[in-house]
């Protein structure tokens, strides 16, 4: 049976605690205006802001992101396969049952390690959605083999290139593959800067970053209803990163 905790390590902030407070009156603030084009989702941008999570999967499952950001970058992208690697509650799937769009969806509850190589077919799929842990910042499963339980930033780093090294190979030429990560303060390594991390591993897999970063404000989050004792500069965001697979060069493209 699998557990859900909230990890020791996370930032020394289980010390920071000091109590809960009442919900705030919402601020508001005006976002830039965004420059007229010819995207199909003309509000999807670089900041990406949705209060609302929509009905996709389940807003009690630990780490759940919401599905408007899936719907938005399957609408702009359009594919016609998705890979969903780490299901969680099922977000991925529901959205893609909606826009009536292939969607391949497991993880360690059903007996897949995305880390394991050859989890997936290769050049199947024209997107992948990933939404890792943030290390271990919250523990998912008792599972050793889970990310949230790697031991260490050598070791998480190590089992997280594996993921994005499946992930790129499961990719057809010319697919996507978005990752939502965000960093995140550990009590032993201190900052760690996931969203880098993310973008040199995926580099390293082959792949480059084919548009913005999008920035994606955290609402609902259950460090915005309380207040800690030390001062320290809040992460209101995490970040999508969408990288592309290129096409293989052809013979007279090669260099000599």
């Amino acid at each position: 049976m699998y557990t859900t905790s909230v990890n020791p390590f996370y930032a020394a902030r289980t010390s920071r605690v000091a109590t809960t407070r009442p919900a705030a009156e919402p601020l508001y603030v005006k976002l830039p205006r965004a420059p007229a084009n010819a995207s199909p989702v003309p509000h999807l941008t670089s900041l990406y802001h949705f209060s609302e999570p929509g009905d996709y999967g389940r807003r009690d499952y630990p780490g759940n992101c919401g599905g408007n950001l899936i719907r938005d970058l399957l609408r702009y992208f359009r594919p016609t396969t998705v890979l969903d690697p780490m299901t969680g509650s099922g977000t991925c799937r529901d959205v893609c049952r909606e826009l009536a769009v292939h969607c391949w969806s497991s993880d360690l509850h059903e007996g897949v390690d995305a880390c394991s190589p050859g989890a997936f077919p290769r050049e199947a799929f024209d997107f992948c959605w990933l939404h890792p842990p943030y290390w271990r910042q919250k523990l998912y499963t008792d599972d050793p083999r889970d990310l949230s339980r790697t031991p260490t930033l050598d070791a998480f780093l190590n089992r997280y290139r594996q993921l994005i090294g499946n992930c790129a190979e499961a990719l057809a030429p010319g697919g996507r593959v978005a990752v939502l990560m965000g960093d995140y303060c550990d009590r032993e390594a201190g900052f760690v800067p996931l969203v880098y991390h993310t973008k040199r591993l995926a580099f390293d897999a082959g792949l480059r970053q084919c548009c913005t970063d999008i920035i994606r404000f955290s609402h609902g989050a259950s460090s915005s209803r309380k207040v800690y004792r030390s001062a320290f500069i809040p992460g209101l965001h995490d970040v999508c990163m969408v990288f592309e697979k290129p096409h293989a060069r052809s013979q007279h493209e090669r260099p000599a």
